[in-house]
C-alpha cells in the first residue's frame, strides 16, 4: 500500500514538473514571437524610410540629368542664331514643380512624391503632383478615396487651387458615400465653394 502511495505521489510530482516546464516553454515561445513581431515592425519602418530616400534620390538624379541635358543643348547651340536657339529649347514654366514632360514620371513615383510632400506640408508641390497624376493617369487604381481626399486638402491649402479641391472633394462625395473621408470632404467642399464665391452651391 505504501508503495502505491509513493508511486502516486511521485507521478503527481512528475506531472507538476512537466506542467511547469510546459508553461515555461509556452511563455518562452510567446516572448520570442513578440520579439520577432517588434523586429518586423522596425524593419518595415526602416524599409519605408529607405523607399522614401530612394524616391528622393531618383528625383535628384532626374534633376541633374535635366540640368545636364539643358547645358549640353546650350553648348550644341552655341554660336547659332539666337532665334534658332530659343526655338530648340522647350520653355518650362518656373511655377511647374512637376515637369512631367522632362522627367517622364511613372505613376508610383508621382504618387510617392505627392504623399511625401503632403506629409511635409509642402502643399503646392503635393497638389501639383496629385493634379498631374490625375491628368496623366486618370484610370489608375490608386485614385481611391484617400487619394482624392489628400489631393483636395493639398489643393485647398495652397490658397489658390480651389477649383482643384472642389473637383476632388466633389468626386469623392459622389463616388464614395461610405468612405471615412465622406463627411470631412463635404465640409472641405463647402469651404472650396465659399473661397470661389459660390454661395449657392454652399447653401
Amino acid at each position: 500500500m505504501k508503495k502505491v502511495i509513493k508511486t502516486t505521489l511521485f507521478l503527481s510530482f512528475l506531472a507538476t514538473l512537466t506542467s511547469c516546464d510546459l508553461v515555461d516553454h509556452v511563455e518562452h515561445r510567446a516572448r520570442v514571437l513578440n520579439s520577432l513581431e517588434d523586429k518586423v515592425l522596425v524593419l518595415n519602418k526602416e524599409n519605408q524610410h529607405l523607399r522614401n530616400e530612394i524616391m528622393q534620390l531618383k528625383y535628384k538624379l532626374k534633376t541633374v540629368e535635366s540640368r545636364n541635358f539643358y547645358l549640353e543643348t546650350q553648348l550644341e547651340n552655341k554660336g547659332k542664331p539666337a532665334q534658332r536657339t530659343l526655338a530648340s529649347v522647350r520653355k518650362v514654366s518656373p511655377d511647374d514643380l512637376v515637369k512631367f514632360d522632362v522627367y517622364k514620371w511613372k505613376p508610383e513615383q508621382m504618387l510617392a512624391i505627392a504623399e511625401k510632400e503632403f506629409d511635409s506640408k509642402n502643399y503646392e508641390k503635393s497638389a501639383q503632383f496629385f493634379n498631374e497624376f490625375s491628368n496623366h493617369f486618370p484610370n489608375n487604381k490608386s485614385k481611391d478615396d484617400k487619394f482624392l481626399f489628400q489631393a483636395g486638402v493639398a489643393s485647398f491649402e495652397t490658397g489658390k487651387h480651389y477649383q482643384w479641391s472642389e473637383k476632388y472633394f466633389k468626386d469623392l462625395v459622389e463616388r464614395y458615400p461610405t468612405s471615412k473621408f465622406y463627411l470631412g470632404s463635404k465640409l472641405w467642399l463647402g469651404m472650396s465653394y465659399l473661397k470661389q464665391g459660390k454661395e449657392k452651391e454652399f447653401f
